[in-house]
């Protein structure tokens, strides 16, 4: 039985991960969706019991449909069509390989990590923090609005203040420019001028005064907690901002993040997630976001936490959790 991978071609935890795999002699098929419909090719045929059988091949290697143990969906690229194609045949044909190539392989009946629907719900972090407060985990207080009013009223009642958060990827590519939109802490003087604020939803929440954070990385049954500590301003505002200036360390996870974290996992139908916390000064844990498909591999360089093997049993076992 075979793991099958779809990243792009430069991700090395995904090459870590496959070299654990074929240690262990587990066959691996790693594609990446850019290649499709140009050197990844997919034959695949209905059968009387319902299930689709055929095969995925690239020009150096196949699987066989029905030969799929586990399958990581992990980043992987747009598609990509041949050149001259109209913008209406390239949409076209985006939403016709989306339909059928995607079709065909989330009908399979295996383990996903994590299956394209569910991360795609799993990314609206409103949904998040709705789940999260239902599943016992304690959340921010927040608002998303499209109205100027709103925030400051939000914020006038918030008496740690608040701050702004992106709802999707925190960055923007505009020609060859990379811009990179931080958690924000608002000041009056961004209060003052909230001018462009309804031309969007915007999501403010209130500052939690915060002595370290941690991200929980969650595969299946296993929880690995890592508390990150900030030791510059910056990082202290969004860790992101100044990797330098952190310090780590694995801990066990406390029971009732974990009650509430398996919760969460089961309601999503996720079995991978990356669970950003918030701790104050009465070791409150504040949950932040998921990501369904989070970076762990610095952390596990840092800490030794053996988040990497965890993952490589789940793909290998192929079992649901």
């Amino acid at each position: 039985m075979t793991v099958v991978i779809f990243a792009e071609n430069d991700d090395v935890p995904v090459d870590a991960v496959v070299r654990e795999l074929t240690e262990r002699d587990v066959p691996v098929f790693r594609a990446d969706t850019s290649w499709f419909p140009r050197t990844l090719t997919m034959e695949a045929r209905l059968g009387g019991d319902g299930r689709w059988r055929g095969l995925l091949r690239t020009p150096h290697r196949s699987v066989d449909l029905s030969d799929i143990r586990s399958i990581w969906y992990r980043h992987p690229g747009a598609f990509s069509f041949p050149q001259g194609m109209t913008d209406v045949e390239r949409a076209y044909a985006h939403r016709e390989a989306r339909l059928g190539l995607g079709g065909v392989l989330t009908g399979l009946d295996t383990l996903w990590v994590n299956h394209p629907n569910r991360s795609a719900d799993a990314a609206y972090k409103p949904l998040q923090l709705a789940i999260a407060a239902r599943c016992g985990l304690t959340t921010a207080a927040t608002v998303i609005t499209n109205s100027a009013d709103a925030v400051r009223r939000f914020a006038s009642a918030s008496p740690t203040g608040v701050v702004h958060k992106s709802l999707g990827p925190n960055s923007v590519t505009e020609g060859s420019a990379l811009t990179v939109a931080f958690t924000h802490r608002l000041e009056p003087s961004d209060l003052g001028d909230l001018s462009g604020i309804e031309t969007t939803a915007t999501q403010v929440q209130q500052w939690v005064n915060k002595i370290y954070e941690a991200r929980v990385v969650v595969i299946g049954e296993r929880l690995f907690t890592i508390l990150i500590r900030a030791g510059s301003e910056a990082s202290r505002v969004d860790w992101r901002a100044d990797y330098p200036a952190l310090s780590y360390e694995w801990i066990d996870t406390p029971h009732d993040i974990e009650k509430g974290l398996r919760d969460y996992m089961a309601r999503m139908g996720l079995t991978y997630a990356a669970v950003d916390f918030a701790i104050d000064a009465d070791e409150r844990w504040i949950f932040l976001e998921s990501n369904s498909a989070g970076q762990y591999f610095w952390l596990e360089a840092n800490t030794g936490a053996p988040i990497t093997t965890a993952l490589v049993d789940a793909l290998s076992e192929g079992v649901r959790p």
